[in-house]
């Protein structure tokens, strides 16, 4: 009987604008560079299929986040990485894929709010500001930053880069990629 072939999920996550994009754009294209087969589950665009009308309150982030999480879970069943590009605001989103994923490993990028806040690119703290957003992560709802990632990511000053590769590194040495 042949062994079940898995792939692994990573989680990036951090506060939005924080630099997870960036980073997951790094290491994808780096995995690439290595020939590992991977998807990325972006949020936003996820979030337009799963849930065009969101509301983005506890309800409707607590069934994208279990979406995605099965979504991440079949993939790597069927041998395929993800990388989770994904705010995930609540600890108990990120425990319970990493409950379902056999290989699952959480990437913190630590920004303080308030670079965050200044980077900004889609705007949506302005509108939380501005009253045209009520439940924005680091604002009106909660972050919860992971007890214990398995990678920590500092979105200031880091080089995405750079972190990037420390991740692949990390992979190899936990043997779910070829050195």
């Amino acid at each position: 009987m042949r062994e079940p072939v898995t792939g692994f999920a990573i989680w990036i996550t951090g506060l939005p604008a924080s630099g997870k994009s960036g980073l997951t754009r790094e290491l994808a294209g780096q995995l690439e560079a290595k020939g590992v087969q991977h998807v990325v589950l972006e949020s936003d665009a996820l979030r337009k299929v799963f849930s065009s009308d969101s509301q983005y309150d506890d309800n409707d982030r607590d069934y994208f986040y279990r979406s995605i999480a099965f979504v991440g879970k079949v993939l790597t069943d069927c041998g395929i990485s993800v990388i989770f590009d994904a705010t995930a605001n609540k600890r108990a989103y990120r425990d319970a894929a990493r409950e379902s994923i056999a290989r699952f490993i959480e990437v913190y990028v630590d920004t303080p709010l308030e670079v965050s806040m200044q980077r900004d690119p889609k705007g949506i703290y302005k509108k939380a500001l501005r009253g045209e957003a009520a439940h924005v992560p680091g604002l009106q709802a909660e972050y919860e930053p992971p007890v214990k990632p398995d990678f920590v990511f500092h979105g200031e000053n880091g080089n995405p880069e750079d972190a990037a590769r420390d991740i692949v590194r990390m992979l190899e040495a936990r043997g779910l990629v070829n050195a």
